[in-house]
């Protein structure tokens, strides 16, 4: 398979987890790491950002959502405030699928690197 292959399919098979501007920009760099590394990125999972939008609306203000995220402290601070008294909950709702896909790309860029 050819490496053009191989990189359009793990765009396709992957778009939904990263912003479409982190994609363009790194499509490069995953270009060259198939080469070496194709079993790797073929068998990475990434956290899909609207499953986190639904874990954080039905347990965000017990600061899962942050853990899940593996911001450690962020979660303990959420989980000892009930998610600052509810506010900090409402607005992770609007925040955690652009912190998802950030994390997915801190993951890829760790391998790709």
């Amino acid at each position: 398979m050819r490496d053009s292959t191989q990189l359009d399919q793990f765009l396709i098979s992957n778009s939904k987890y990263f912003e479409a501007r982190d994609l363009n920009m790194l499509s490069p760099s995953i270009e060259r790491a198939i080469e070496t590394k194709w079993p790797i990125l073929r068998s990475m999972t990434f956290k899909d950002p609207t499953l986190m939008l639904v874990i954080s609306v039905v347990v965000g203000s017990l600061g899962i959502d942050r853990f899940m995220l593996g911001q450690t402290l962020y979660g303990v601070l959420k989980l000892i405030t009930l998610g600052g008294c509810g506010i900090w909950t409402i607005v992770d709702w609007f925040l955690i699928m652009g912190l998802t896909k950030e994390k997915n790309k801190e993951d890829l860029l760790a391998v790709i690197n």
